[in-house]
């Protein structure tokens, strides 16, 4: 009893600790001081949430104190967005009602709390379609009030930061939709020191070994890296100094994911990444400065000192990010002989920067007018309306398709009048125009780019002037789709696809049943079972669309098709089981989407969903390798069931993987290798070097008597003094092909060894 009581003690005594310092950071923030309210949310949380613990085992309630306290001090929510935030399970996990809150706190705070009810348990969870549903409703709601998904993305911050206490299986499928849609989201709204801590916990959980290499790396040259900084800014300060300028120069050191992505991307090596350092100037902003021609200044001041590269200068003040960030880039050659990255902005920059300007600039508690800094925010939330005025039938593509304008990197394209437009990078001509307005896009038949002419799938280059041409006579193809690669045009086209097959399907029935009268037969599914069987169709929709169309044209062939006996029924079964009622049309959508692959199947694998899969030489038959990704031990790999009760193993960071991690629910599965080096792996490398006689002779020299591997085939290209090579080899793991590249790194004609 004792002891109940002093763990009690201690609850009540880290819940006030955790809740004082919330307010404490409340208080010294830019909003005014609404701590009534805020006192009056967490009590009603409190008492909500009693006895209820999380699974780490602390008070539940500490968990949506942690979510605002991110919401206030990352994000810089007021009074409202904190309340939010201390009620947002309230609803979902207790008896009261969005009503109550209402009645309670008012309609606006109850607004939020219903939207973030929606989107409870993650955008994806068990239920996938449903849960992607929910997602369409987050951005509904986003449109009107942002402090919903920002309450969101905060929320999953602490999931992440708290996510040791979940199994293996939860926490990859939890880290990789946060990778494939939160982190995207909190940098497309300007949260960048979110996003980092979001993808560095993600890639943890996902990659712990390299994570943890990393991360020794890091501290490794860290000293050596704050040498180079306090040696390169040191002649910068002097001048700055001396012209009077009011600034801070800060290190910003790269953060392991973002690393690691270069390094895989890339394809070199950590020590080959040159902009792990970057040096940032903040400048005080005072009365009647303006603030791009001290970005400027500062530049030609460093730009003085150090030789700029002459391909890297970014400007981002005139053309600030369409997630408001601002700065100006340049990169520059150190006395040492190594690029330095220096980026200048102003403090109201930085702040915007790293906090996002949604937050600070337009929902400041009592001050909802618009900034200029909104416009970029606007757009985006406009662009999301019109893809939602657009629905694609099937969610998880819907999900695709907005997150297409998510992480895009930008360019600017310039219209005939001259303005400028921000359009994600790789967008083609078709892009631009659906971006104009639909009906260019619709009728769009090519573009003058700088004076030029050029087709609708031409891929358009920052500085650009486009000019778009149309057509009356010019209607939507569906080869269309593959020219286009932004949301918005992407959304358009299949809308108008679908909305002309559904026309031909009107005619294509309207002509069917008007042929069906006339010869005295009825539309039965049988009847047209019979005439897609005659036509070698396999849907219903496919018959009715070639007729509309005029591709069919019924006449006595049909009619004699209609007229045949049915002899076997297994010659045409395939046709009509299109027209028959399976038998989980009688569960709800919901129940259709929990339903376990191996339900009703004896011969589909029985798992326990707390079991990791073992990956060994008696068990490894039983599994399906990725054909995509090649696994091999030694990778980080991870299982999913698919509807059919088979077992397929990913690398973590195969493309597949990552979106099955964000869609897939509970077909995750955590998996080990156990192989001991006995089995052998197919794996492929890619060489690359001068081509020189008898460089082929020391390749497979080392490979099969030296290291004794085994080569599958070998296929080599030269041209202009250089060769490329692609040997595919057996091998037993990871750490054997680590030391293929190694070795044969060491010939003197190889330049570049990597896994392919």
């Amino acid at each position: 009893m004792e002891d109940i009581n002093l763990r009690e003690m201690e609850d009540e005594r880290m819940v006030a600790e955790a809740y004082q310092h919330l307010i404490d950071t409340y208080l010294a923030s830019h909003h005014r001081k609404h701590t009534e309210i805020i006192d009056k949310a967490f009590n009603f949380a409190k008492e909500a949430h009693k006895g209820v613990r999380r699974l780490s085992g602390e008070p539940y309630i500490m968990h949506p104190i942690a979510v605002a306290q991110i919401a206030c001090e990352d994000i810089g929510l007021g009074s409202t967005g904190i309340c939010s935030a201390l009620l947002h399970d309230v609803v979902e996990d207790t008896d009261y009602t969005v009503e109550d809150i209402a009645n309670i706190f008012g309609p606006k705070i109850a607004q939020i709390v219903d939207g973030l009810t929606k989107i409870s348990g993650g955008i994806f969870g068990d239920k996938a379609s449903v849960q992607a549903e929910s997602f369409k409703k987050l951005l509904l709601t986003m449109s009107e009030d942002i402090r919903v998904i920002l309450i969101k993305i905060s929320d999953r911050l602490h999931n992440m930061r708290t996510l040791g206490s979940q199994l293996p299986g939860k926490q990859y499928k939890i880290a990789g939709e946060t990778l494939y849609i939160y982190a995207p989201l909190a940098h497309r709204l300007g949260l960048n020191k979110v996003k980092e801590e979001l993808e560095d916990l993600s890639f943890s959980y996902e990659h712990p070994e390299e994570y943890k290499a990393l991360q020794e790396q890091l501290e490794g040259i860290r000293e050596h890296l704050t040498t180079i900084f306090d040696q390169f800014t040191a002649p910068i300060r002097h001048e700055l100094d001396k012209a009077g300028i009011k600034y801070e120069i800060k290190a910003r050191f790269k953060k392991p994911y973002s690393i690691w992505t270069k390094m895989q991307t890339k394809h070199v090596t950590f020590e080959e990444v040159y902009d792990i350092l970057a040096v940032r100037i903040i400048f005080e902003v005072t009365e009647g400065m303006n603030e791009t021609d001290e970005c400027f200044k500062i530049y030609n001041i460093a730009s003085t000192i150090y030789k700029p590269h002459p391909d890297r200068l970014r400007d981002w003040v005139h053309n600030k990010k369409a997630n408001g960030y601002q700065a100006l880039h340049s990169t520059l050659m150190s006395k040492a002989g190594k690029w330095v990255e220096v980026q200048i902005r102003s403090r109201r920059m930085d702040d915007i920067a790293e906090h996002g300007f949604a937050a600070h600039w337009k929902y400041k508690d009592g001050d909802n007018s618009a900034d200029s800094t909104d416009d970029g925010l606007d757009k985006w939330l406009y662009q999301i309306k019109e893809i939602l005025d657009d629905p694609q039938p099937n969610a998880i593509d819907f999900l695709d398709t907005i997150k297409l304008n998510l992480f895009a990197n930008e360019i600017f394209v310039v219209t005939p009048k001259g303005e400028f437009k921000t359009m994600p990078a790789g967008c083609t001509v078709l892009d631009f125009a659906f971006s104009v307005h639909t009906f260019l896009g619709t009728h769009c038949i090519g573009a003058k780019v700088n004076h030029k002419l050029v087709g609708i799938s031409h891929v358009l280059e920052s500085g650009d002037q486009v000019e778009i041409l149309t057509s009356k006579n010019q209607k939507v193809e569906k080869g269309w789709i593959d020219y286009a690669t932004t949301a918005k045009a992407k959304g358009k086209i299949e809308a108008i696809l679908r909305r002309v097959e559904r026309e031909k399907q009107k005619a294509g029935e309207d002509i069917l049943t008007e042929f069906l009268q006339k010869n005295e037969k009825e539309a039965t599914s049988i009847n047209i079972a019979k005439l897609c069987r005659y036509h070698a169709l396999g849907s219903r929709e496919e018959l009715l669309s070639m007729i509309g169309s005029q591709t069919i044209t019924l006449g006595e062939a049909d009619l004699n098709a209609l007229n045949e006996k049915i002899h076997k029924e297994k010659k045409w079964s395939k046709y009509l089981k299109i027209f028959k009622r399976k038998p989980s049309d009688d569960l709800s959508p919901e129940e259709e989407e929990t339903k376990s692959p191996s339900e009703g199947d004896d011969n589909a694998p029985k798992i326990d969903k707390k079991k990791t899969l073992v990956l060994s030489e008696e068990t490894i038959e039983r599994y399906t390798l990725c054909s995509e990704c090649h696994p091999i031990p030694g990778d980080d790999v991870l299982g999913y069931l698919d509807e059919n009760g088979k077992i397929i193993i990913h690398k973590r960071q195969c493309d597949i993987a990552k979106r099955l991690k964000a869609t897939g629910g509970n077909g995750i599965l955590a998996a080990v290798w156990d192989t001991h080096g006995t089995l052998s792996f197919p794996a492929t490398l890619h060489i690359v070097g001068f081509d020189r006689v008898g460089v082929l002779h020391q390749i497979t020299g080392i490979l099969s008597q030296q290291l004794n591997v085994n080569i599958h085939s070998v296929h080599i290209d030269t041209s202009d003094g250089l060769f490329t090579a692609e040997l595919r080899l057996g091998v037993h793991d990871a750490k054997d092909l680590q030391a293929i590249c190694r070795d044969l790194k060491k010939i003197e004609e190889v330049e570049d060894v990597r896994r392919f």
